[in-house]
């Protein structure tokens, strides 16, 4: 198991996803490709990713469906829209739907790769802090979420 941040590449125009996926495999990250919104679907199903960068003009199933689709699904995965759709209107309905970010082409690989770091590691900080852990100590004081009880450092025991 590799413990790169693994990327959904969704994206059916072959060139510019080749030379996406060969870009962000250079940053270090692990891509799945797909290259059809219902390809799309059954991946982000079956697998964990750290981001997904999604078209939205995609044969059968469009970016913005699948966006709410996952969404729906209550999976908080940030999803970052790529799209020739540049108007603001688009961009307002990408990101109602449940985008983290919306970049339109043409767009500069810099800005691309820079939006990707961020929303990886935003990402990776919410799980952090989603997972404290089962004991949190502080000044000699210990808290134990699982029985329910806090230790103080006098050893007096306070249960909830």
């Amino acid at each position: 198991m590799s413990n790169k941040p693994s990327i959904l590449l969704v994206e059916d125009e072959e060139n510019l996803h080749e030379a996406l996926k060969l870009n962000l495999e250079l940053e270090g990250y692990e891509i799945t490709s797909s290259f059809t919104g219902s390809e799309a679907l059954q991946k982000i199903q079956s697998e964990y990713f750290d981001l997904i960068i999604l078209d939205v003009m995609l044969p059968d199933v469009d970016g913005i469906s699948i966006t709410e689709t996952i969404r729906v699904q209550n999976n908080q995965v940030p999803i970052l829209i790529l799209s020739a759709k540049n108007t603001s209107s688009d961009r307002v309905l990408g990101l109602k739907k449940g985008a983290d970010d919306y970049l339109t082409k043409p767009f500069n690989l810099e800005e691309l790769l820079l939006r990707v770091m961020k929303l990886i590691e935003k990402n990776k900080k919410m799980q952090d802090k989603d997972s404290v852990g089962d004991t949190y100590q502080f000044g000699g004081h210990t808290i134990d979420f699982n029985a329910q009880e806090a230790v103080t450092k006098e050893r007096r025991t306070h249960s909830a």
